[in-house]
């Protein structure tokens, strides 16, 4: 587990554990590491939150004063800096977000030159820099400094590319976006829009300090109000740097990304373009999609949390789609990150290639109740180790059988172990996951 980088970037809350002299390290390293024997380039794209345009600065500043470019895609989405960085010769890729967290958390998250999230070995070196272990980096002089490079064509040629993956006109059809106050809100019209949709967008007036808050893919329940009151046909939210999407179908029942995975993948078995006849999921996607996928005749991969590690079991293994239950889905032939506005495009192409609602759509998919509880611990790997608490997970296996699963699990960041189970009732899941903790808690685990 590195120091600073996570599964999905350095994050924290902005200049208490997340300072502008990290920015300024990540840039000085970036800038140096790329372009030690010739000018790099390197492309920037940033959220809505105030602490953003802070850290693009600092990032600019330690690039260019290592010698590189950098080049400033302004307020845009995680995916675009990843299609910019893999189709536009850049080295690398940064993006400035704390993703679905509250405005005074900021994160940079780091691409390589083919979009993808950067390499340990880098972020290794990266963390030895910024803890003075790495060894002092030469300044560049005279005409080796580098140049911030305005770069919101790169944007306008990202809201180009995903126009052009749409095989229908949207004409008729009513749309809601919610845009979370964060990288779609000056994105997610323009597409939809230009393929003729009737659009209603909310959470598309940041402010610097509102995004995620009370809008999103975080609190669906809007977007469930707005397909309601307004009719639509459908509702699109997405996070604040729009890596993932939730749906809301013409009902206003949430349709999330477990859904999605199903809906996309059916769909793409019936038209002979699902790569190995398999889609790819986590551990935390519900029992209820994989008794959907057996009775297609749809087979799955199971991997760890993260889109990160999706990802990486799909580029190894040749996968078409694949996915997590918050939306974070990934359509390797058109990008190797989670993408919001490729995922609405691509649910609304099975609706209007079915002519059906989303509602229909979801059918053959039962959902299971899912309950999971943190439990703070001294000793994560004590507790997952421990024979009664083992036992207790046994037993609680054996009284599910198949109608219900538990997963016991740790935390990658936090001192806790985190047990989630699946059954018919919501009641069963809880007096299950009491009696596991119950037994963390006789053992004196449980703080």
């Amino acid at each position: 587990m590195s120091k600073y980088f996570g599964t999905d970037g350095f994050r924290g809350e902005a200049n208490v554990n997340l300072t502008v002299e990290h920015a300024f390290k990540i840039g000085r390293f970036l800038g140096r590491y790329y372009g030690s024997d010739r000018k790099s380039r390197i492309v920037i794209g940033k959220d809505t939150r105030l602490s953003s345009y802070m850290y693009e600065c600092a990032l600019t500043a330690g690039i260019t004063a290592s010698g590189a470019d950098a080049y400033l895609m302004h307020v845009t989405t995680t995916p675009s800096v990843s299609y910019i960085a893999r189709t536009e010769d850049f080295d690398c890729g940064i993006m400035i977000t704390a993703s679905h967290n509250p405005y005074h958390d900021n994160g940079i998250k780091l691409l390589n030159s083919e979009g993808e999230k950067m390499e340990a070995s880098v972020i290794d070196e990266i963390e030895r820099y910024i803890d003075g272990k790495y060894g002092e980096l030469p300044l560049a002089t005279n005409d080796a400094i580098g140049r911030a490079v305005d770069h919101a064509a790169g944007r306008n040629r990202y809201i180009g590319y995903l126009i052009s993956l749409a095989t229908h006109s949207y004409k008729g059809v009513r749309i809601g976006l919610d845009c979370a106050n964060g990288s779609t809100w000056a994105i997610a019209k323009s597409v939809f829009d230009a393929l003729g949709a009737e659009t209603y967008v909310i959470g598309n007036t940041p402010s610097g300090t509102n995004i995620n808050e009370e809008c999103g893919s975080t609190h669906i329940e809007r977007m469930q109000k707005l397909v309601r009151e307004k009719a639509l046909d459908v509702g699109f939210s997405f996070d604040g740097d729009a890596d993932r999407c939730l749906a809301v179908d013409e009902r206003g029942s949430i349709v999330d990304g477990d859904a999605i995975l199903y809906i996309c993948g059916k769909h793409m078995k019936e038209h002979g373009i699902l790569a190995n006849n398999t889609v790819v999921t986590t551990v935390m996607s519900n029992l209820g999609l994989y008794k959907a996928f057996d009775a297609e005749g749809i087979l799955y991969e199971k991997t760890a949390v993260g889109d990160k590690y999706v990802y990486e079991n799909m580029r190894v293994g040749g996968h078409m789609i694949g996915g997590e239950q918050s939306g974070h889905i990934i359509f390797s032939k058109y990008a190797c990150t989670g993408d919001g506005l490729i995922t609405a495009i691509k649910i609304m192409q099975v609706m209007l290639d079915r002519k059906q609602p989303l509602s229909v759509l979801t059918e053959g998919l039962t959902i299971y109740p899912q309950v999971l509880k943190n439990v703070r611990v001294a000793d994560k790997d004590a507790v997952l180790a421990d024979p009664d608490v083992l036992a207790a997970e046994a037993a609680v296996v054996e009284a599910l059988g198949d109608d219900g699963r538990i997963l016991l699990r740790k935390s990658g960041t936090e001192p806790l172990v985190r047990v989630m189970v699946e059954a018919e009732t919501k009641e069963l899941c809880e007096a299950h996951i009491g009696s596991v903790i119950r037994v963390m808690a006789q053992k004196g685990f449980a703080g």
